[in-house]
């Protein structure tokens, strides 16, 4: 299959750039001891979990079902090739109906209160199951996205010291504990990562010489150009060599940045006729705002666009009125809120013509859905010879069986 006959629209994952992403982060593990997982929440392609498996050492769940996964699609896989693979769990509260599962298919359970504990630690624990408790080190370093910021007031993920350390169930049950976790990153460098460590050995400090592991969480953009790796790898070190500690990343994007791409059609051209006036700058630029309908919507087929909020690359386009061509993409749903974004191009849109949005292969198959009967989009492999591989084509019935 080329790309020219792929249906759209569809989610292309490539594999050579997932292969470049993970051995970064294998060479990671190779100078460090660290132990790097998928974080699942992120990047849910389970097509490609053998090969995550054979770089990384497992994944990790926010949920049941997640942890299922892994546990059939890398753990199970993987160990019939005498490779093991980790499958840790968080959630900030467990269902006394989910939990048996739980114990089938994790190595790790992180709990969120000393409650949790209470209920089900117990039995991990006579399991043979790794306890964790999740901390929060009441460090923000989030810039501008409070929603993304377990550390702001009032967050309910991750036990404060104060929590911690005056309840009455600490004494009872802080034996139970073999680590902590915590995630206080969403798309940081390192340096805000070395920060966060100083506010947990502040602290939590006096409590880390008695865990056998320590999880730095997830957020960590380690294969972003310019990400400080050097400076992550003093701060694994230092966990390492002050408390002797093994050390756990649960990285989601850095495994899948920048390796996905979504490819729309567009269905119809809507606005002005064309007409050119001369701009600022001496810059031809169209007079008026045309509008691009795609068969892809921002609301189903890429959410974080609304949520975030931020604007998607597109492959040979400019910012708004850069080029000569200016557009707003908008999608085929009834939500008047359905814009991609404004973008330019050097020849005007035609109906038919194929757009390739980037940085596609993170929190969108995880978050789509199927809002106003929108088809979800194919998923397809670019594979390492170039060829490309259809792993699956929804249909009406894809729709019909969520409702």
């Amino acid at each position: 299959m080329k790309i020219s006959g792929l249906p759209t629209p569809c989610y292309v994952v490539d594999e050579a750039l997932i292969i470049k992403n993970l051995t970064i982060l294998r060479n990671i593990i190779e100078r460090t001891g660290v132990r790097i997982l998928l974080a699942q929440k992120a990047f849910s392609m389970y097509a490609l979990y053998p090969l995550i498996g054979r770089y990384l050492c497992g994944a990790t769940a926010s949920g049941l079902y997640e942890a299922r996964l892994c546990a059939e699609e890398m753990v199970r896989p993987l160990a019939e090739q005498n490779i093991k693979c980790e499958n840790h769990i968080f959630s900030p509260a467990y269902k006394e109906e989910d939990f048996e599962d739980i114990l089938c298919y994790c190595d790790h359970i992180v709990f969120n209160s000393w409650r949790q504990v209470e209920k089900f630690g117990t039995r991990a624990k006579a399991a043979g199951k790794s306890i964790g408790l999740r901390i929060n080190p009441q460090c923000s370093t989030q810039k501008g996205h409070a929603i993304y910021d377990p550390c702001a007031p009032g967050s309910r993920l991750g036990i404060t010291i104060e929590n911690f350390r005056d309840s009455v169930l600490f004494r009872k049950f802080f034996p139970l504990l073999d680590g902590l976790h915590f995630h206080t990153l969403c798309e940081q460098d390192s340096d805000d990562l070395e920060t966060t460590l100083d506010a947990v050995e502040e602290k939590f400090g006096e409590y880390l010489s008695h865990m056998n592991w320590i999880n730095f969480g997830g957020g960590h953009h380690i294969t972003r150009e310019g990400y400080d790796i050097p400076r992550l790898e003093r701060c694994i070190r230092r966990m390492q060599e002050g408390y002797g500690l093994t050390v756990y990343l649960e990285p989601g994007e850095a495994v899948a940045l920048n390796a996905g791409f979504l490819v729309s059609s567009v269905l119809e051209i809507q606005g002005p006729a064309e007409k050119r006036r001369q701009g600022f700058g001496g810059n031809s630029v169209d007079d008026g705002l045309r509008i691009a309908i795609l068969d892809t919507s921002a609301a189903c087929h890429m959410p974080d666009v609304l949520e975030m909020p931020y604007r998607p690359p597109l492959q040979k386009s400019g910012q708004p009125w850069e080029k000569a061509y200016t557009y707003r993409l908008g999608g085929p749903t009834c939500l008047a809120g359905d814009v991609i974004g404004d973008y330019s191009f050097d020849a005007p849109l035609q109906e038919g013509d194929r757009l390739v949005f980037e940085d596609m292969a993170i929190y969108s198959m995880v978050k789509n859905n199927t809002f106003n009967g929108m088809p979800l989009p194919s998923i397809v492999l670019k594979q390492e010879s170039g060829e490309y591989k259809l792993i699956k084509k929804f249909g009406y019935e894809d729709f019909k069986g969520r409702l």
